[in-house]
């Protein structure tokens, strides 16, 4: 599978836009994001790999070794198709930072390349972050959390709306909805997804669940598709006895804690009968000296 195709986005014709075509010599015409220009004065050229450093606004947290494999195997047959995006790092010296292109560069140095092409812009932190998830979001290989994360971050520190991100990163609004509806299931049915156990269709189809974890084990355990997954959450969803045993033990482990607490107080075994709003208190005494303690305590 070849990763370099890019796709178009509207985001100004997306990041083709923002590179230029490959047949105009790279003359990228000026980008506009949220009203302003971005990167005015750009470049293009070659440059080595180690000038080259990782970028601070990467949404990606893993790198398919199998995947980097594979587009290095390209590189060598055709070369990098796409040039990558770099801005100049602070301090002066040959020091940049990629804003858009990590995993070809990554690849690259796999196929042996000394040096790749760049796209080299000036871009503000602001500009970088945001061409940087963009750029990843729109990419088929990004996981279904890391995609989540980088709509989350998009939301949260520029502002957009669900429906103008979803017209920047060229998707449906129900879809980066979705995406966002992920992170909030279970720390443990996240990592089945980060893991590749959970594909992101038995993910959406888990997330109304009353008992997402439990339904994800069973998942993992049979091997259910997605169809056989949304059954399971629907019934999890209906099913009002499942409730009230979740509620049962709830209730239980709440009054365990309570009688336990108050067996450190009073020094003596205490058993609660919850009954509606109300309930019963009982003091179990051994002999008649817990009990004479017991009513002087009381009488205090």
């Amino acid at each position: 599978m070849n990763n370099q195709t890019q796709k178009p986005s509207p985001l100004g014709r997306g990041l083709s836009a923002l590179f230029g075509d490959a047949d105009a010599s790279y003359q990228a015409p000026i980008t506009r994001v949220n009203g302003g220009e971005v990167g005015k004065t750009a470049s293009l050229q070659k440059m080595p790999v180690t000038w080259l450093k990782s970028g601070m606004f990467q949404p990606r947290q893993h790198f398919d070794e199998a995947l980097l494999q594979e587009l290095a195997a390209s590189i060598r047959e055709r070369g990098i198709l796409e040039p990558l995006l770099v801005r100049a790092l602070p301090g002066g010296g040959n020091n940049y930072e990629i804003i858009a292109g990590e995993r070809r560069w990554r690849a690259a140095q796999i196929a042996g390349l000394h040096e790749v092409p760049v796209m080299l812009r000036e871009l503000t932190d602001r500009e970088a972050l945001e061409f940087g998830i963009i750029e990843n979001v729109q990419r088929e290989d990004l996981s279904p959390l890391e995609e989540g994360e980088g709509y989350k971050r998009l939301l949260e520190e520029f502002g957009h709306t669900q429906d103008a991100l979803a017209k920047i990163v060229g998707k449906s609004r129900p879809h980066i909805t979705n995406m966002l509806r992920l992170l909030n299931l279970p720390a443990e049915v996240r990592q089945m997804i980060a893991e590749g156990k959970l594909t992101a269709g038995h993910a959406r189809a888990i997330v109304p669940a009353k008992n997402p974890l439990a339904i994800a084990k069973e998942v993992v355990k049979k091997g259910l598709n997605v169809r056989q997954t949304e059954y399971l959450a629907k019934r999890d969803q209906d099913n009002p006895e499942i409730h009230k045993k979740k509620d049962a033990a709830q209730t239980n482990a709440d009054v365990l804690g309570l009688e336990k607490e108050l067996e450190r107080v009073i020094g003596l075994k205490v058993k609660i009968v919850p009954k509606g709003k109300g309930g019963s208190l009982s003091l179990i005494y051994h002999d008649l000296d817990q009990l004479d303690d017991i009513i002087k305590r009381l009488r205090a």
